[in-house]
């Protein structure tokens, strides 16, 4: 059980957004503070959800042996919208190479099975939003006005960063930090389980360390070496641009089939 929990809070964990976003605050005029209420946001949110989705679960009795079929069920259930973000987050990758490289993106139904391939452009800050929707440029060419105005404005995470104060410093922890189905599969594995107390609180323990991951371990890592630290984040800044996407979907489709083998032989 601590095994499966542990690995699927490793997947939930792998967040490119949030360590650019890390990067950012230590950035700041006062990155100590910053840097320490963004981290105090993502710990607080994946607590209070790693408390609330076990309670939830709990009290659905699935981890009563009667509840067999609904409990894989559920994880069969995790596994598959896994895998439909996965394909949400290929789908918008193609339309912002294409808004980029200026090609018109083709309706569903002249596409024929066809991709539009492209590279997304790196940038030397924070992407236009979440990993999950890119860094999308204005284009040239023949973009679609509608396409390069939703190029241009800014996602929410872009507008927390960019004038970095405590309270958006705070949102931005909660925002990132609101569970995935990775997540929610791992304290899943822990609540459907016939553990005793202390053993779910050593699960949860680790499940919520490891899913704080990104963010904890760059501020530990700046307390001890500041510069060596900021050096590092910015050096990594621009390859997260341009595989963050990459690293998030395969997160996803990891974890995606894992739950839904695992689902689908037990059902």
């Amino acid at each position: 059980m601590l095994a499966q929990a542990a690995g699927f809070a490793v997947l939930a964990a792998i967040s490119p957004t949030a360590l650019l976003v890390m990067a950012v605050f230590l950035g700041s005029d006062n990155p100590r503070r910053i840097a320490g209420l963004y981290v105090t946001g993502a710990v607080a949110m994946t607590v209070v959800m790693a408390i609330t989705v076990l309670l939830l679960l709990q009290a659905a009795g699935l981890n009563q042996p009667r509840q067999h079929e609904p409990r894989y069920g559920l994880r069969l259930g995790l596994g598959i919208l896994a895998l439909v973000f996965a394909a949400v987050l290929i789908m918008r990758a193609r339309r912002a190479s294409a808004a980029i490289a200026g090609i018109p993106w083709p309706e569903p139904a002249a596409m024929n099975g066809a991709g539009v391939s492209g590279t997304p452009r790196p940038t030397s800050a924070v992407v236009a939003g979440p990993v999950g929707e890119g860094a999308v440029g204005a284009g040239t060419g023949a973009a679609p006005a509608s396409v390069r105005d939703k190029a241009r404005k800014p996602g929410l995470i872009a507008r927390l960063t960019a004038s970095p104060r405590p309270v958006t410093a705070f949102l931005a922890g909660v925002v990132l930090f609101a569970p995935s189905t990775t997540f929610i599969a791992a304290v899943q594995v822990i609540a459907t389980s016939d553990a005793n107390i202390s053993l779910v609180a050593l699960a949860m323990l680790i499940v919520v360390v490891l899913t704080a991951l990104t963010v904890w371990l760059p501020l530990i890592a700046y307390f001890a070496a500041p510069e060596a630290t900021t050096r590092t984040l910015r050096n990594a800044n621009a390859w997260l641009v341009a595989n963050g996407r990459m690293l998030a979907v395969s997160a996803l489709l990891i974890a995606g089939v894992a739950l839904v083998v695992n689902g689908a032989l037990n059902v």
